[in-house]
């Protein structure tokens, strides 16, 4: 998972000829000459692709945040522009942009390159940008018991960049809030404004 740690689909690894012959059959239906030069071994690269793309699927996310430390800080720890590249289950095409997520600690924290690989777990998968958003607030919330989560995605979609409305450049914003990030208009300013710097 680019850079991360290296899963791979391997589903998609025992079913190559199978997703091959069927990549194969759809450029046929859509018109192509499968015979074209630049088309001979586009069934494997797209093969190839999928098993990095929807590598989340062999990664439980919960896992990949790894061992935990006790540490007493209470305050609130942000990591902020994790990019992200995700695969809309809508219509199969790509969305990507940046998740900041930030957390209080309630004597439980977890290494900071483990949100990236939290966030490479989840997203690597067809999904929706509400439920990445969510997803990701509580698995947080589940493995490290913080006083409060906040999770912010903004995304680009390329549904609606590329077709129906065709509107490059729109972007989608997600939240999701947890615990003292609910109740306290205060804390969730300071998280916002800290990601906007």
């Amino acid at each position: 998972m680019s850079g991360l740690k290296d899963y791979s689909n391997s589903k998609v690894d025992r079913n190559r000829e199978k997703i091959e012959y069927h990549v194969r059959e759809i450029l046929k239906l859509i018109g192509e000459d499968v015979e074209r030069e630049g088309l001979l071994e586009t069934p494997a690269r797209v093969t190839r692709m999928y098993e990095e793309i929807f590598a989340g699927y062999e990664a439980d996310p919960r896992e990949v945040l790894g061992v935990t430390f006790d540490e007493k800080h209470e305050e609130l720890v942000i990591v902020k522009d994790i990019v992200y590249y995700s695969q809309c289950e809508h219509h199969m095409a790509p969305f990507f942009g940046k998740i900041h997520i930030g957390y209080i600690p309630s004597g439980k924290i977890a290494g900071l390159s483990k949100f990236a690989r939290l966030v490479e777990a989840v997203t690597r998968r067809l999904q929706v940008q509400e439920r990445i958003t969510s997803q990701i607030a509580d698995i947080l919330e589940e493995v490290l018991s913080p006083n409060g989560v906040m999770v912010v995605v903004e995304g680009e979609h390329l549904c609606m960049c590329s077709r129906g409305v065709k509107k490059p450049g729109s972007k989608t914003v997600t939240s999701a809030v947890r615990g003292h990030f609910r109740n306290s208009s205060a804390l969730r300013s300071e998280f916002l404004a800290l990601i906007k710097e």
